[in-house]
């Protein structure tokens, strides 16, 4: 029988799945290809990869959180910065993408509410 915390972590990862999920549909409804989802390097796991449509290969953090300031402020400084090592050990495995340029984005879902998808979130060097 699993305990309280294994409960809750369980919980928790379904509603990332959820938000996650969200997340896609809404930016392949703005015309986003989705390029990979949950991508696993070594310097950790970039929740989802989309090449916007002007070609701009965009990494995005998806937060299920109960508002929105609370989404944001959990995309802390330490993590942008792990997002951004494990973006550039995709695009090094991934020679047509490296040309490109990227952008660093978050998405964040709400309990009742649509998701909102915030461009250029956060910039290397910041």
């Amino acid at each position: 029988m699993p305990d309280a915390f294994t409960g809750r972590r369980q919980q928790a990862e379904k509603r990332g799945r959820r938000g996650e999920t969200l997340a896609s549909l809404l930016l392949m409804l703005k015309g986003y290809r989705i390029l990979g989802r949950r991508v696993k390097t070594h310097a950790g796991e970039i929740d989802l990869i989309a090449q916007a449509p002007g070609g701009l290969v965009c990494f995005i953090e998806v937060k299920a959180r109960p508002d929105r300031d609370t989404a944001v402020g959990a995309v802390h400084q330490r993590q942008q910065q792990r997002i951004m090592r494990a973006a550039g050990l995709f695009l090094a495995a991934r020679p047509k993408l490296a040309t490109r340029p990227v952008r660093y984005d978050i998405v964040t879902v709400m309990p009742g509410a649509l998701p909102r998808h915030i461009r250029d979130a956060f910039r290397s060097g910041g």
